[in-house]
């Protein structure tokens, strides 16, 4: 696979919690792209649109072996239902196939992703204490690492720091189901700010959106109620190339705002006066 950043060798059986990540994100991607390619059995969860495969599942069983056998005493949580309790206080939160309608659907605006989690889960300033994030991206080879004390990386190379831009000369990433069109707490605030970006994509992938936000590619992502496995990774990312991810509740819902410190603070002030 062209330009894929090299996965570290594991069989020391003592990985850094970086090299770790990296590796599981990899083989993560690649076991679930070729379950795709030998065809899949999809079947929906909660609505026709949150679907779960046979590669989600296996993806994650591996990770989470993976886990149990290298950080025995640290927790696990994945998104398709993994739960395992720690001693450490630290976390890892898994999602195995991100986008998977997109994956379903033969799309290839997916990824597999993973974040690690320190033991405080929220702080006052409502920023959740992840301590790493790493997301692999199977059809173009590109993975990224990164996190508040760890310098985004995009294919092993650092990505440039965010630079402070507004609203209306960035893209705005997001989503709003459409069983919420008609419910003015979610609908209101999503288009206060909405109205203000240079322009709006919605693109099926969180943790996708988010490490394009940490990249350049993107220029803000916000999201209400967003599962701790679509932020967190991304959420690292954003924070490793000097960023701002934040989360905020209004009108009942919690926000999860994350790209420059300038547009954070303006999207987040354009949700509390809707």
């Amino acid at each position: 696979m062209q330009n894929q950043a090299t996965a570290p060798d594991l069989t020391d059986q003592d990985p850094t919690d970086p090299e770790l990540a990296t590796r599981l994100v990899l083989d993560a991607s690649t076991l679930a792209a070729q379950m795709r390619r030998g065809g899949l059995t999809t079947k929906a969860k909660t609505s026709v649109s949150d679907v779960v495969t046979a590669a989600d599942l296996a993806a994650e069983k591996l990770v989470t072996e993976a886990l149990t056998a290298l950080r025995p005493d640290d927790g696990i949580v994945g998104e398709e239902g993994t739960a395992v309790a720690g001693s450490t206080g630290r976390t890892w939160v898994i999602d195995p196939v991100d986008g998977t309608y997109n994956f379903a659907s033969g799309l290839d605006y997916w990824c597999s992703a993973l974040a690690l989690r320190g033991p405080d889960a929220t702080s006052p300033t409502g920023e959740d204490a992840v301590i790493l994030g790493a997301v692999a991206h199977e059809p173009s080879g590109e993975s990224w690492l990164g996190g508040p004390d760890h310098p985004t990386t995009l294919r092993g190379a650092p990505v440039q720091r965010l630079a402070d831009r507004p609203l209306d000369q960035i893209s705005l990433s997001t989503y709003l189901h459409p069983t919420l069109l008609h419910d003015p707490h979610a609908r209101e605030p999503f288009l206060a700010m909405a109205s203000r970006a240079a322009t709006v994509r919605m693109l099926g992938s969180g943790s996708m959106d988010l490490a394009g936000v940490a990249s350049g590619r993107l220029g803000v992502w916000a999201q209400h109620s967003t599962p701790s496995w679509d932020w967190l990774p991304g959420a690292a990312l954003v924070r490793g190339a000097g960023g701002v991810a934040r989360t905020h509740l209004h009108r009942g819902l919690r926000w999860h705002v994350a790209g420059n410190g300038l547009v954070v603070e303006q999207v987040i002030d354009l949700l509390t006066r809707a």
